[in-house]
C-alpha cells in the first residue's frame, strides 16, 4: 500500500510537469486499488485483536498500523484530487510558475519524507522518524509563503490567475501530505518507544 501511495503521488507530479492527462487518469483509476488495501488492512488488524489479544509492544505496533493506513489512504486522496483537476485544465501549465511558487520542492520533499516514513517504520528508526519532523517544516514554510509569492505574480500578469489557483490549491495539499507523514512518524515513534507525541508542542 505504501509503494502504491507513494506511486501515486510521483505520477501527479510527473503529470503536471508533462501535462500527461493520461498518467492522472491512471492515478484515477488506481485510487480503488489504494481503498481496498485500507479496507483489508483494517480488516487483518480486527482480526489480530480477535484472534490473539495483543499487549504490550504487539498492541502497539497493531494500533500504529490500523492509524498509518489512516494517513495512507489521505495521500491516496490527495493524489487523486490533483489528478482530477489535471484532467480538467485545459492547457499545459507554464513551468516556469511550478519553480517560482516552488511547487516542484513541495512535491520533491513530499515524496521524500513519504519514503522516509516507510523507511523509520520498516527499520524500527525512531531518528529517522524524528527526522520527518524537521523536512516538514520546508512544506510549512513554503505553504505559509504561498499566498504573498502567488499575490505578486498575479500582479505581473493576470492571465495565469487560474492556474496560479490551481498551483495554490496543490501547495496546500502538499502540506497535508507532510501532515500525514509525520503522523506517521508519530506512530511510528509510538510503536517503538510508547512515547505519545501528538498534541506536543513542536
Amino acid at each position: 500500500m505504501w509503494a502504491l501511495v507513494r506511486s501515486q503521488l510521483k505520477k501527479t507530479k510527473d503529470a503536471i510537469q508533462h501535462f500527461d492527462k493520461d498518467l492522472a487518469r491512471e492515478v484515477i483509476m488506481r485510487e480503488k486499488r489504494v481503498n481496498a488495501f485500507e479496507l483489508k488492512i483494517d480488516r487483518d488488524c480486527e482480526n489480530i485483536f480477535a484472534l490473539y489479544s495483543p499487549v504490550a509492544v504487539d498492541l502497539r505496533f497493531v494500533l500504529a498500523v490500523l492509524k498509518i493506513n489512516n494517513n495512507l489512504e489521505r495521500i491516496g486522496d490527495i493524489a487523486e484530487g490533483i489528478s482530477r483537476y489535471i484532467v480538467e485544465a485545459q492547457q499545459p501549465f507554464d513551468l516556469e510558475l511550478l519553480e517560482r511558487t516552488q511547487l516542484n520542492i513541495m512535491y520533491e520533499n513530499s515524496i521524500e519524507i513519504l519514503i522516509d516514513a516507510l523507511e523509520a517504520f520498516d527499520k524500527e528508526d525512531t531518528t529517522l522518524a524524528r527526522a520527518i519532523f524537521k523536512k516538514d517544516a520546508i512544506l510549512n514554510e513554503i505553504n505559509s509563503t504561498a499566498n504573498q509569492v502567488i499575490g505578486e505574480i498575479i500582479k505581473e500578469n493576470m492571465d495565469y490567475v487560474h492556474e496560479l489557483l490551481f498551483i495554490l490549491s496543490t501547495i496546500r495539499r502538499l502540506e497535508r501530505v507532510g501532515d500525514q507523514c509525520t503522523n506517521i512518524a508519530e506512530e511510528t515513534i509510538f510503536y517503538l518507544e510508547a512515547k505519545v507525541l501528538k498534541h506536543q508542542p513542536q
